[in-house]
């Protein structure tokens, strides 16, 4: 093998770090956004929170930018000792007064202090709810274990009971068999499956009804059980029927096969399962509901009502507003080697990265923001039906950026319509080619199929071939698999689900 030296001549991409970090604060959703700059804010001493708006406008009348801060060599030495001096005194004085020993039985804290932070909040106000802020949420294991300490049993029956409620799932399901729950005990205690079935059936009393249940039919069954219709006591036990032997044919509302089997008249049928559908099939969600997850809008959309025109506005309050502290800055000395003065040099530049970072954040965003609500004016003057067929590629090029760069604006990004909130993913969709030589967004197309299956005859509701043909009457060419694929992601059942005995 004979070893040369070759010279070659390249390009090669290097992500450097400020480059890196402008990509990460652009993928960043608000709250990570936030969470971003309080560390910064931690980290970096030249960074500091403007907490008010007269804070903000002090700022952009005392510097025009901040690259632009003061670096001189050598600070005034008296001066900066004198205003140390100063700053000391001034904190020094305010903690100069002396407690008192003694105070009158009829003072109170802000006769005494009355600019102290205790002073000021008012705890018996109705606008402290004091509750809400501490106290943590109930767990359904929480409540039943409530009532079962408000219920006379034995000990071993309390053991079984315990056990039951830790294998109850959030639903109110019984989550391992009888049969798991009696090998786990002491065989000490020598306890029988037929006292566990019986502590079972007295937890199914609690409330919520049907809780510990283990399968559907037996949790709605032990609802019919405490319901009282003396008007129609047949009603119930209709119900009971069905739900006992049939309760697949329900399920796939073969109302003809259910109605041979059980011998019931249309009718009759109609007003059982209108009785079924009031009982609940997760009685325990109701308990411990999940925590509601609020979205805070990046992008504010509203229509100017003297020129017609749709206006674009960041929101100013998805991110802190941070700026360099001026005092720290002036520490810098441009000729100073020192480790004190290349910390301070090096976070200044980090600061400035990361304020530059920060506002090609935002421009990206309204830049991107404002081509979407420029394309897609037809959704929000008329909905989901006009909205027009948007890619990637199309805002990349009237941007100039590149399809990478628009696909992290625009996730976990969310814009405030009067329509709603909605990510600005939503607003990008393939096309679908119609008679006339257009193109049909699939949004709209969801938005024509939902309409249509909330406009159909509960008796007998439209197929997907159906759709098809109604679709293509409106000169869209849609086939049938893509009417399927289109009513699965709306979470729309199948016609033969669909279809019910009572409007």
């Amino acid at each position: 093998m004979k070893l040369s030296l070759q010279l070659k001549l390249g390009q090669q991409l290097t992500m450097t770090p400020q480059l890196q970090q402008a990509i990460r604060l652009l993928q960043l959703s608000t709250l990570d956004l936030q969470q971003e700059i309080h560390q910064v804010l931690e980290s970096n001493p030249m960074l500091e929170l403007i907490e008010n708006a007269d804070e903000e406008e002090d700022t952009s009348s005392n510097s025009s930018s901040d690259s632009e801060i003061s670096t001189n060599e050598n600070p005034p030495k008296d001066s900066a000792d004198s205003q140390n001096s100063d700053i000391a005194n001034g904190e020094d004085s305010n903690w100069q007064e002396e407690i008192p020993r003694d105070l009158a039985v009829d003072s109170n804290w802000d006769d005494i202090y009355p600019n102290s932070p205790a002073g000021n909040q008012n705890y018996d106000s109705e606008q402290f709810d004091f509750e809400s802020r501490n106290s943590a949420e109930e767990t359904l294991q929480d409540h039943l274990m409530w009532q079962l300490n408000l219920t006379p049993m034995s000990e071993s029956d309390e053991s079984i009971a315990m056990a039951i409620i830790d294998a109850i799932d959030a639903n109110g399901m019984l989550t391992v068999d009888l049969e798991s729950l009696h090998s786990g005990f002491d065989p000490e205690m020598e306890i029988e499956i037929d006292e566990i079935v019986a502590v079972l059936h007295r937890i199914q009393q609690f409330d919520p009804i049907g809780v510990a249940y283990r399968s559907l039919s037996e949790c709605l069954l032990i609802q019919l059980n405490q319901m009282v219709h003396p008007e129609r006591p047949k009603l119930i036990e209709n119900a009971k029927l069905i739900i006992g032997d049939h309760i697949d044919l329900l399920g796939h509302r073969d109302y003809a096969q259910l109605m041979r089997k059980t011998k019931i008249k249309e009718a009759e049928l109609g007003e059982t399962i209108a009785l079924i559908e009031t009982l609940d099939p997760r009685p325990g969600s109701n308990i411990a509901p999940p925590s509601t997850t609020y979205i805070v809008p990046d992008v504010f959309v509203s229509k100017d009502i003297e020129s017609g025109k749709w206006k674009v506005e960041l929101n100013p309050e998805t991110a802190p507003k941070i700026r360099i502290n001026n005092g720290y800055a002036s520490l810098v000395k441009r000729a100073d080697t020192s480790d004190d003065n290349s910390y301070l040099r090096d976070n200044l530049q980090e600061a400035r990265w990361f304020l530059k970072s920060l506002q090609s954040r935002n421009e990206t965003l309204m830049r991107v923001a404002t081509r979407i609500v420029e394309h897609q004016k037809g959704f929000l003057e008329y909905g989901e039906e006009a909205m027009k067929p948007l890619v990637l590629h199309d805002i990349a090029e009237a941007v100039s950026m590149h399809e990478s760069t628009i696909s992290r604006v625009t996730t976990q990004k969310y814009m405030h319509t009067p329509r709603g909130i909605f990510e600005l993913k939503y607003f990008f969709s393939s096309h679908v080619s119609t008679k006339g030589g257009g193109e049909c967004s699939s949004t709209a197309i969801r938005a024509i199929i939902k309409k249509l299956i909330a406009a159909e005859n509960s008796r007998k509701p439209l197929s997907d071939s159906k759709i098809t043909q109604l679709l293509e009457e409106k000169g869209i060419n849609v086939a049938r698999r893509t009417i399927a694929k289109y009513r699965e992601s709306l979470s729309i059942p199948p016609s033969n689900e669909r279809k019910r005995l009572v409007d």
